[in-house]
């Protein structure tokens, strides 16, 4: 496959980032939404059945975004725990969405039987932005790790660091979109001074389960039903999707802790990435959501029917 250096307007070709390209890059940013008025006010509006835990405020000047997540109201110490967590991409927005739709409709089914935790939005900057990096063009869902670079990951981490060893299950809500192929991989190989590989983007709903801990079972029982409400992705002509090998229909897997990636911040016994692709001709926003909604529901079931003991 053919590489490219010249490919995007920011910095020299084949040489990484400085302060000054960084600089360059965040003055291009502009704010196209409002975190407060599709994020804050649905959590708002979820006060009666939720608690609502602000674990954090995230800081870059002159704004400031309150973490927000919802957690069962009659929480439990001695439960299992659920962690479904959206917008680590804050331009993914299915994620997001799906994650305050679950919460309104079907969070009081699970009541008495798991503990839910719900974190509709770990990235408000780049949420507004339609952005995948931070202020800082850091990747949160590259960065959680000890000493992290992302203030959005270290948050989260913080958060889960009493009763991680509890998370029987962690639903991670993204997407794949074609401005992944046209933006965000051009301006990563740009920032590191890397070669751009082109590649493609494929048409369909697909999961990331971790290949140090796989789970097959699991992973089939969440794309059997997604598939009820929108299509799977198939795998390229080399058998991948992304440039991963395809293990079983509409799943690829990654060493998520080693990569710093958001599923890998439990080590939970039941642990998947969802990713919609949102701009198939053959798929609505509002499929894109259900879609989402329909993955957490049976990663919860399959859980809860399967438990394992940490």
């Amino acid at each position: 496959m053919s590489t490219t250096r010249a490919f995007y307007p920011i910095g020299t070709p084949g040489v990484p980032w400085t302060e000054a390209e960084r600089a360059a890059w965040l003055a291009r940013q502009r704010r196209l939404r409002s975190h407060a008025d599709d994020v804050l006010a649905a959590i708002e509006r979820l006060r009666g059945d939720w608690d609502v835990v602000e674990y954090g405020t995230l800081d870059y000047p002159p704004e400031t975004y309150p973490l927000l997540a919802l957690r069962s109201r009659d929480w439990n110490a001695a439960r299992p725990l659920a962690l479904v967590t959206g917008g680590v991409h804050g331009y993914e927005t299915s994620g997001v969405r799906g994650a305050l739709a679950f919460a309104q409709n079907h969070g009081h089914e699970y009541a008495g039987r798991i503990d839910l935790l719900v974190v509709p939005c770990v990235s408000p900057w780049a949420y507004e932005r339609i952005h995948r990096w931070n202020a800082h063009a850091v990747d949160p869902n590259r960065s959680f790790r000890a000493d992290s670079p992302a203030a959005e990951s270290a948050a989260l981490m913080a958060l889960l660091a009493p009763f991680r060893d509890r998370v029987l299950v962690h639903i991670d809500l993204h997407e794949t979109t074609d401005t992944d192929e046209s933006e965000f991989r051009p301006a990563l190989a740009a920032r590191d001074g890397a070669d751009w590989v082109p590649g493609s983007i494929p048409d369909g709903f697909y999961l990331v389960d971790d290949s140090e801990h796989p789970q097959p079972g699991f992973q089939a029982a969440v794309i059997e039903a997604v598939a009820r409400v929108t299509h799977i992705a198939p795998a390229d002509e080399r058998g991948e999707i992304i440039g991963s090998p395809v293990v079983a229909p509409g799943v690829i897997e990654y060493p998520v802790q080693r990569l710093g990636l958001c599923a890998g911040i439990t080590g939970a016994p039941y642990v998947t990435t969802t990713e919609v692709y949102p701009d198939s001709a053959s798929a609505t926003p509002e499929q894109c959501d259900a879609a989402q909604v329909a993955a957490i529901r049976a990663a919860l079931d399959y859980a809860l029917a399967h438990p394992i003991a940490r």
